[in-house]
């Protein structure tokens, strides 16, 4: 349980080192030693996206990664069943619900929990059976959030996309204050706060100063990164990045 005062946890998403070990169907990078080294670097904890067609994250990352990481693996995942099975065999600490399109590049926008409550409702309640706890990813909108708690999600990652892809001042100030009142609104309702998507070592400071955030997932930003100073460096970086803003907060 995170109290208002921790530190605000790091998820470092891996899925990157993976791509550029599929582009040549090769054996390297391993995703595998760069959450070793992740760890090594500072993060507070390990995610991955188990995509349906493999395109990078595959099963043995995933199986090895539960051996690997001791302190906190988070699995972001569809509602599809085979995906549902393999995580209630692997037993991430958190699942993290999201959208998933075969011809995206990457997540695009939130997972829309009102439309699909009942298979969002069925994959929940297999992982909660599982010990599993669960996360939604959604867009920073009240009726998303709603069903989220309605459905009972522990918590909810609320996507920054619009935030981090903002190209004027005004933009990015009216996104932030719209993270801003969707995280108000989940700490209300109980729900733990993550958010994630798009932001990097420039725009993340703004956002750990909203109140109640307890995560942040990030991973495009650091693998760019490491790919010119090493993934532990790259790691040590963010946080810094992250623990500037908080005690801006403070």
């Amino acid at each position: 349980m995170t109290t208002p005062n921790s530190p605000i946890r790091l998820g470092v998403n891996i899925d990157h080192v993976a791509t550029v070990r599929q582009a040549r169907r090769a054996a390297e990078p391993d995703p595998v030693a760069a959450a070793v080294l992740a760890l090594l670097g500072g993060a507070d904890g390990i995610t991955v996206h188990l995509r349906e067609d493999r395109r990078h994250i595959n099963d043995r990352d995933v199986r090895l990664l539960r051996q690997v990481v001791t302190n906190r693996l988070n699995l972001e995942m569809s509602v599809a069943d085979e995906i549902v099975a393999i995580a209630c065999e692997v037993k991430p600490d958190e699942a993290t619900l999201v959208p998933e399109r075969r011809q995206e590049l990457t997540t695009e926008g939130g997972l829309d929990v009102v439309t699909h409550q009942q298979a969002v409702a069925r994959a929940m309640q297999q992982l909660g059976q599982c010990g599993i706890e669960v996360s939604l990813f959604i867009d920073p909108d009240t009726r998303q959030i709603e069903m989220a708690h309605v459905l009972g999600a522990k918590a909810v990652e609320i996507q920054t996309a619009r935030y981090s892809e903002a190209r004027t001042a005004a933009d990015r100030q009216r996104e932030l204050e719209a993270l801003r009142e969707a995280a108000d609104i989940a700490q209300q309702l109980g729900l733990h706060v993550h958010m994630g998507h798009g932001l990097n070592y420039e725009n993340v400071g703004h956002v750990t100063r909203l109140a109640g955030v307890e995560e942040l997932n990030i991973g495009h930003s650091i693998v760019s990164r490491a790919v010119l100073v090493g993934m532990e460096r790259a790691v040590r970086a963010m946080k810094d990045a992250i623990r500037a803003g908080e005690t801006a907060r403070r």
